[in-house]
C-alpha cells in the first residue's frame, strides 16, 4: 500500500497539469431533487432517508422476514483476488449463504456482482481475477499524461468490466432485484464530497443500453483510485442543463459499507423495522499493525503514514459496524489477509502470479474454515497483537 501512495505522489509531480474538460457548475445547480433519471437508482450515504431505502430489501424480501443479511466487500486493488478466492472456497464448503444485500467498494465493486449472483458465477469470478486479462490494468500512459489526470489509463480496466459485465449479467441481477435483494455500489462524488450509493439492481432492471453503460460506468468509477486512474464523468440532468459529475473510488470516503452513515448509529425499534442479521465483511487487505523499518526519506514517511492511516480507518469501520450489528441483535464477522502472509499486498501488483497467490490463499483459508474473525467491541477487550502458534502456522 505504501507503493500506492508513492504512485499518487508521482502523479502530483508528473501530471500536475492534467485535467478533464468539463463545464463548471455551482451547488445551486444541484439543489433540490436528484438529477433526472437517477432519483430511483442512487442516494447519498448521509441522507436522512438512506436508511429507509437500505432496509427496504428486508421488508420486500418475503413475508415475515425480520432481519437482513449483508455481505460487504472492501477495496484493495489487486488484493481483490483474495476476496474472490474466499467466495470460491466458501462455495466449496457447501455453507455459503445467500445475502439480502451485497455491497462493494473499489475492487469490491468489481467482485460484488458475481458475489450477488452466487456460486453459479464462481467460474467467471475466478477467471476475472486470475486470468491474464487483468495483467494490463496498470498500463502506463503516453504524452496524454500531461493533459489528463491519472498515472494510468482506465482502458484496460474498462475493457475488463465490459468483458464480464454484459446484458445477461444485468438480466440475472434484475431478476434478483425483483426478489427483493439489493446490490449496492459506492462511489465518491468529488464535487459534493459525498459517498454515493448506487442501487445496481434498479439500474439493471431498466434493461436498455443506457442502463448497461451506466452500470459499467459506476463500477469503473468505484475502482478508479484518484491519481492512479482518471476520474469517471457521469452525465446527469440538473436544473434544466446537462452536468458532468466527477466520481472516483468509493474507498476515498469509506473502506467498505454495511449500511449508510445515517443508519450506523440507529437502533431498530422492538417491532416493525427489519434488523441486521448476519453481516459479513471481506477485507481485501491486512488490518493489523506490523513492524516495518521506515526510512527517513519523504516518500517512505508519507507512504508509511498513509498505510497506517488506512489500516486504522479499516479497524474503526469494523468496530463501528460490529457495534451496529450487535446493538440491533445481529452479528459481524470478517475475513482479511493474514498479517503474516508472504504475498504482495501493495494493491498494485496485478501480475497473474501474485493474483493467483492471493486467490489461492483466500480459497484455502475459506475451505479450511480459518478465514473468519470477529472484531473486538467494547464488550470484548482487544486481544494483544501477537501471533499465536496456530495463526503463525497457517
Amino acid at each position: 500500500m505504501a507503493r500506492l501512495f508513492a504512485a499518487l505522489l508521482s502523479v502530483l509531480l508528473l501530471a500536475a497539469c492534467g485535467s478533464l474538460p468539463r463545464d463548471p457548475f455551482t451547488a445551486s445547480d444541484l439543489a433540490g431533487e436528484a438529477p433526472q433519471g437517477l432519483s430511483d437508482v442512487r442516494f447519498n450515504a448521509s441522507d436522512a432517508g438512506a436508511g429507509i431505502r437500505f432496509a427496504e430489501a428486508a421488508r420486500t424480501r418475503r413475508a415475515g422476514q425480520k432481519t437482513f443479511d449483508v455481505l460487504a466487500i472492501s477495496g484493495g486493488g489487486s488484493n481483490g483476488a483474495y476476496g474472490a478466492g474466499i467466495l470460491v472456497g466458501w462455495t466449496k464448503t457447501g455453507h455459503r449463504p445467500e445475502f439480502d444485500i451485497v455491497t462493494g467498494v473499489s475492487t469490491g465493486a468489481l467482485t460484488a456482482p458475481f458475489a450477488f449472483l452466487g456460486p453459479d458465477w464462481d467460474r467467471r469470478l475466478t477467471e476475472a481475477y486470475t486470468s491474464k486479462a487483468a495483467d494490463r490494468i496498470l498500463e502506463r500512459r503516453g504524452l496524454d499524461l500531461l493533459f489528463r489526470p491519472g498515472f494510468y489509463d482506465t482502458k484496460a480496466l474498462r475493457g475488463l468490466v465490459e468483458k464480464y459485465v454484459d446484458a445477461p449479467m444485468l438480466y440475472a441481477i434484475a431478476m434478483e432485484q425483483a426478489r427483493g435483494r439489493r446490490l449496492l455500489i459506492a462511489t465518491t462524488n468529488l464535487d459534493t464530497e459525498e459517498t454515493v450509493i448506487w442501487d445496481m439492481g434498479a439500474i439493471a432492471a431498466r434493461g436498455d443500453e443506457a442502463s448497461l453503460k451506466l452500470f459499467r460506468d459506476v463500477l469503473v468509477a468505484s475502482a478508479s483510485i484518484p491519481g492512479v486512474f482518471p476520474p469517471t464523468l457521469i452525465e446527469v440532468e440538473g436544473s434544466g442543463r446537462r452536468l458532468s459529475e466527477m466520481h472516483v473510488d468509493g474507498g476515498v470516503t469509506t473502506p467498505f459499507f454495511v449500511a449508510p452513515e445515517s443508519l450506523l448509529l440507529w437502533t431498530a425499534p422492538k417491532s416493525g423495522e427489519a434488523r441486521p442479521g448476519r453481516i459479513t465483511v471481506l477485507v481485501n487487505g491486512k488490518v493489523g499493525g506490523a513492524f516495518g523499518f521506515t526510512k527517513g526519506g519523504t516518500l517512505s514517511v508519507l507512504g508509511r503514514s498513509w498505510l497506517t492511516m488506512s489500516k486504522a480507518l479499516m479497524r474503526t469501520h469494523l468496530t463501528a459496524s460490529a457495534a451496529f450489528a450487535r446493538r440491533n441483535g445481529g452479528s459481524l464477522v470478517y475475513a482479511a489477509i493474514p498479517d503474516d502472509a508472504l504475498v504482495d499486498t501493495s494493491g498494485l501488483d496485478f501480475s497473474a502470479s501474485n493474483r493467483i497467490d492471493l486467490f489461492e490463499l483466500g480459497r484455502r483459508r475459506a475451505e479450511m474454515g480459518v478465514a473468519w474473525t470477529t472484531p473486538a467491541t467494547p464488550e470484548e477487550p482487544t486481544p494483544p497483537l501477537v501471533a499465536t502458534p496456530a495463526a503463525a502456522s497457517r
